[in-house]
């Protein structure tokens, strides 16, 4: 898988070192466990799914994680980004609004040796009492970019964050100039389940 990725144009190492060290299979369903390494993505339940390992790799490019790093990842899903996240020595802080999916990335991603603070709750809002963060990442489609994660970033801080309200999202990378300016770049459609406001009331 890791090969595929550098044909794709992924050029950071420690992206893909963190990808190779993370048993991806360990976050599907034993029906997916033999094409787990493949480019696909696959449901989760709650009607989200995990993304392509080429998604999860461009996106953590992108935000360029250094060593203690503090991320700010809105969408914990399976808990696959989240330990890729931490196998790059991130400090790890990763909301998720589905109750099932919650439960069950907070069980397993500790069994497993990584250490981060998971909430459940409204990804929109972020986590003010957290904040700042030094980067952030959505993996989920916003339908606009959310104010109150952009006052959540660090002066230079990154947020990585696909847009779009159809089928397919523009992934935007912004880096936070000061308080009040931001930098913009536009990098290529990709396909994302819809980010939700609120949190879930029920258990799935």
């Amino acid at each position: 898988m890791v090969n595929e990725l550098r044909e794709k144009g992924i050029t950071n190492e420690q992206v893909l070192e963190a990808i190779d060290r993370v048993p991806r299979h360990l976050f599907l369903d034993n029906a997916f466990v033999e094409i787990a390494y493949e480019n696909r993505a696959f449901p989760i339940g709650a009607g989200q799914t995990i993304s392509h390992p080429y998604t999860v790799a461009f996106q953590t490019q992108l935000l360029d994680i250094k060593r203690g790093d503090k991320v700010l990842e809105i969408g914990t899903g399976s808990g696959y980004q989240s330990a890729v996240l931490c196998e790059m020595k991130a400090k790890v802080y990763s909301v998720e609004r589905q109750k099932s999916l919650y439960l069950k990335a907070n069980k397993m991603l500790p069994k497993m040796g990584y250490k981060l603070w998971q909430v459940f709750g409204d990804g929109y809002a972020g986590l003010p009492s957290f904040a700042p963060f030094d980067k952030i990442l959505v993996t989920c489609g916003a339908p606009f970019i959310p104010n109150k994660l952009l006052t959540q970033l660090v002066v230079g801080g990154i947020m990585v964050i696909p847009v779009g309200e159809g089928a397919e999202q523009e992934m935007i990378m912004i880096k936070k100039k000061n308080n009040t300016e931001f930098e913009q770049s536009k990098l290529g459609v990709f396909k994302f389940v819809p980010m939700l406001s609120d949190k879930e009331r029920k258990l799935n």
